[in-house]
C-alpha cells in the first residue's frame, strides 16, 4: 500500500513553537514543516507560545484562575488530528515554556493523535536530547510520535534572517515531518484504520540495512 499523495481537508496540524525568543530559529522551522502538511491538502495552524499567556502548572485540579489562553489552547490541540512540537535546546532539554504547556494538557489532547518533533540547537550537537524527551512525552500520553524528526545543530547559521533554509536536505526533511504527520493523521481516521494500521506495521526501508 503506498502512503496518500493528499490528505482530506477535514486533517488539521498544528505545530507548536517553544521558543520565546525573537527571530525564533524554532519558529522559522516550523513553518517549513507546516507548509509540508499544507502541500498534502491539510488545514494548518502555528500555536506560537509567546502569544499565550500560561499559568504555571502546580498540580492543582481547581482551574477556575487560569488564563483564558490555557483553555484555548487546549482547544486548538483537540481540535488537530496532527501535532508538531518545535523546541530549542536549553542545557540539554526542551524548553521550559513548552514543558509547562504540555503539563497543562494531557490525555484529551494528545492520545491518539499523530506527532512529529523539530528541535534546534546553537551548539554544534543539535536537540536529540529535548527530542528524546519530547518522545517519552508523546509516549506517556498514548500519542503515536512518528519514527521521523529533526535536529538543526548551529540553528544560527543555518537560516537566512528571513526564515528560509538554503540546506535543500534539511528542508526536505522538515517538510517530511509535516508530510508525515499529515499522512498518518489522515490514514488514522475511522475510515482509513485498516490500512492505517497495516501502513504503520510495515517497517521503513532501513537506510543503513547495505552496511550491516
Amino acid at each position: 500500500m503506498t502512503q496518500p499523495d493528499q490528505v482530506e481537508d477535514f486533517i488539521r496540524v498544528v505545530a507548536v513553537c517553544g521558543s520565546l525568543r525573537p527571530g525564533s530559529y524554532t519558529r522559522m522551522a516550523l513553518e517549513i514543516a507546516l507548509r509540508g502538511a499544507a502541500e498534502l491538502g491539510a488545514q494548518t495552524q502555528l500555536l506560537d507560545l509567546r502569544e499565550y499567556e500560561l499559568a504555571f502548572c502546580n498540580g492543582n485540579k481547581r482551574e477556575s484562575n487560569y488564563p483564558a489562553d490555557v483553555f484555548r489552547l487546549r482547544e486548538e490541540i483537540r481540535q488537530a488530528q496532527g501535532i508538531i512540537l518545535g523546541t530549542p535546546e536549553y542545557h540539554g532539554s526542551m524548553s521550559g515554556v513548552l514543558k509547562n504547556a504540555l503539563d497543562l494538557m494531557g490525555f484529551a489532547e494528545f492520545e491518539g493523535k499523530m506527532i512529529g518533533l523539530v528541535g534546534v540547537s546553537g551548539g554544534s550537537t543539535g536537540a536529540i536530547n529535548s527530542l528524546n524527551g519530547l518522545r517519552n512525552i508523546g509516549r506517556a500520553l498514548h500519542a503515536w510520535v512518528i519514527p521521523e524528526q529533526v535536529s538543526i545543530a548551529e540553528s544560527w547559521k543555518m537560516f537566512t534572517p528571513t526564515g528560509e533554509l538554503p540546506v535543500p536536505a534539511l528542508e526536505t526533511r522538515l517538510l517530511d515531518v509535516g508530510r508525515q504527520v499529515a499522512r498518518f493523521a489522515y490514514l488514522h481516521t475511522a475510515r482509513q484504520s485498516r490500512e492505517f494500521l497495516q501502513l504503520w506495521e510495515t517497517a521503513p526501508e532501513n537506510p543503513g540495512g547495505a552496511n550491516r
